[in-house]
């Protein structure tokens, strides 16, 4: 079952993964346009993440009230950024929010959802919508239930994307909702994290088994693609260090370094610019430097020739 949502020139669909579980597909996947998700069970439903902006993420809200008749219990947010948070405070006081420890702190200091900087174009317009963070944390794992309906919470337990990222993983249906460690079809994100880390989770992920994928970004996938993702992701990944070492090596800064370098099969990927942002990250681990996130961004402006592009 797929229901659909119009959302300016795309449509974002409700999709029924099993009886009861769904994804909340928004194309094309790029900045602020996220996937989420719900659980449903007989106790009510367990959202996974919300959207960027109060319009988006009422479709959301508005679309499972009408496939799953059930009050939302709990909701999950798979890591700190605002397109799996800002919508929060949309979702129904009474339920429990969840998230990892690293990203409740991250959220509580998030500036952007107070005044966005002119990093995209248009500049996003949050709506109604304020800063609403988890009332419960995990540092590894947590297990809900909703009716005899099991979902695992499960934390990496190192940095990858973030360093809060969160899996909800359903062992019996074999659904993975993997956040952001896993974009499908555009360039991944990892400047607020760790490109080690997040080489590490790829074989985490995989040890899951899902027969159905859903990520942060981008379509919907089921296990005769996992391999091809995963390895899309590990070869981009060992690309950024590599040509993160060779800048280094010959004294140049990370715009530099993306401006010398090749995307190669990676240039075809929307969103390209990041390579400016996950090289900010590579240099500063390599080195052992601080990573200035205001810096790493308006880099990526520059490399981008004007601000990013938004559908909101």
């Amino acid at each position: 079952m797929a229901q659909t949502e119009q959302t300016g020139p795309e449509a974002a669909s409700l999709v029924e993964l099993v009886d009861g579980v769904y994804a909340w597909v928004q194309p094309d996947g790029t900045w602020w346009v996220n996937n989420a998700g719900a659980v449903a069970g007989e106790d009510g439903l367990l959202v996974v993440d919300t959207c960027a902006t109060q319009a988006r993420t009422r479709r959301f809200l508005d679309a499972l009230d009408r496939a799953a008749c059930a009050p939302v219990r709990w909701a999950v947010n798979t890591h700190q950024h605002g397109d799996h948070t800002y919508g929060n405070s949309l979702l129904p006081d009474s339920a429990v929010l969840i998230g990892q420890a690293a990203m409740r702190e991250a959220l509580l200091h998030d500036p952007i959802i107070d005044a966005c900087p002119p990093f995209w174009s248009p500049v996003p317009d949050w709506g109604e919508v304020t800063r609403r963070v988890p009332s419960v944390v995990l540092h590894r794992e947590l297990t809900v239930y909703t009716g005899r309906r099991r979902v695992d919470l499960l934390h990496p337990g190192h940095a990858a994307h973030t360093p809060g990222d969160v899996v909800a993983w359903l062992p019996e249906e074999r659904v993975l909702f993997t956040g952001d460690l896993l974009f499908h079809g555009l360039t991944p994100l990892v400047f607020m994290g760790s490109l080690e880390g997040a080489l590490r989770s790829l074989e985490w992920l995989h040890a899951f088994g899902p027969e159905h994928v859903v990520p942060g970004h981008g379509p919907l996938f089921g296990a005769a693609e996992l391999d091809t993702v995963l390895s899309a992701h590990e070869r981009y990944y060992r690309f950024v260090l590599d040509t993160a070492r060779d800048g280094l090596a010959r004294g140049l800064t990370p715009l530099e370094t993306a401006r010398d370098c090749d995307l190669g099969e990676f240039s075809g990927w929307d969103d390209a610019e990041r390579i400016v942002l996950n090289l900010h990250r590579a240099h500063a681990d390599l080195s052992g430097a601080t990573m200035d996130l205001a810096a790493a961004l308006a880099d990526a402006v520059e490399w981008n020739g004007g601000p990013m592009s938004t559908d909101l």
